[in-house]
């Protein structure tokens, strides 16, 4: 899966043509989340809060 960004242990995954709806992979350690891009929800998967929220300030 060809990674997009790494920043502070994050890394942020997307397969081109991938299932829907449109999401990219979120990881943290051994945490894996995948992350819808419309909603910015977790729809897979989980990530602590303080991940998941530096995921979601990276989408803007």
């Amino acid at each position: 899966m060809p990674e997009i960004s790494r920043f502070f242990g994050i890394v942020i995954k997307m397969y081109f043509d991938d299932h829907p709806p449109p999401h990219f992979h979120a990881e943290y350690g051994e945490y894996r989340a995948v992350i819808d891009i419309h909603t910015l929800v977790a729809i897979g998967g989980y990530l602590p809060p303080r991940a998941l929220g530096m995921v979601v300030e990276w989408t803007s």
